[in-house]
């Protein structure tokens, strides 16, 4: 079952309080590890990247995330209807608006987007089925959308564009299979992923 997110950072207790700070400790459950690492964030764009909802007064909630730490970004995204923003160390997230597609609250985490090549998709959706143990919602031409049960307000979104794999991933799904040895593996899209017991 997934479980949670597995985030490299140089300076764990920061980026913890401005995660908790910026979900406002709305994570449907899934839960945030934050691990040391000596390696600055060096990708343009992570291949994992996390939504929260903005609400009704995205823009207020905009400012907030400015005001705990976040920074607007530029990744390319160009004229979106979302704000891209970056946590203290550099890792992109959006701030979608409401009436944004498959968002189910006002508030907190309500997306993990994992970038996944059009070719692949087919191979990611069975993977991540059967590791996370979510079920496809929706099934479109920008990609899939899992769910632990249609009505969870997080939902794992896979689809283009993909960034080019440059280096390990800094933010990670973990799941929890006591069928499996615990540790670090490639998903069928060359993404590391983590397994506890």
């Amino acid at each position: 079952m997934l479980t949670g997110i597995v985030i490299d950072a140089l300076d764990v207790a920061r980026m913890d309080r401005f995660w908790s700070d910026a979900t406002r400790g709305r994570t449907g459950g899934l839960r945030l590890r934050f691990v040391p690492t000596a390696q600055p964030k060096t990708v343009r764009k992570n291949r994992l990247h996390l939504d929260l909802a903005g609400g009704p007064g995205w823009e207020a909630e905009v400012a907030r995330l400015l005001t705990v730490g976040a920074t607007r970004v530029d990744i390319g995204q160009g004229d979106v209807p979302w704000d891209v923003l970056a946590d203290p160390e550099g890792n992109e997230f959006c701030v979608l608006r409401p009436g944004h597609p498959g968002v189910l609250t006002d508030s907190g985490l309500v997306a993990i987007c994992l970038d996944v090549l059009e070719e692949a998709r087919c191979a990611q959706r069975t993977f991540w089925q059967s590791q996370a143990d979510w079920q496809a919602v929706e099934s479109h031409d920008w990609g899939v959308r899992l769910r632990r049960r249609p009505t969870s307000a997080v939902s794992l979104v896979m689809g283009p564009p993909a960034a080019p794999k440059q280096a390990r991933n800094r933010l990670r799904l973990e799941v929890t299979r006591p069928d499996r040895e615990p540790g670090e593996f490639l998903d069928a899209g060359g993404n590391e992923f983590h397994v506890t017991g």
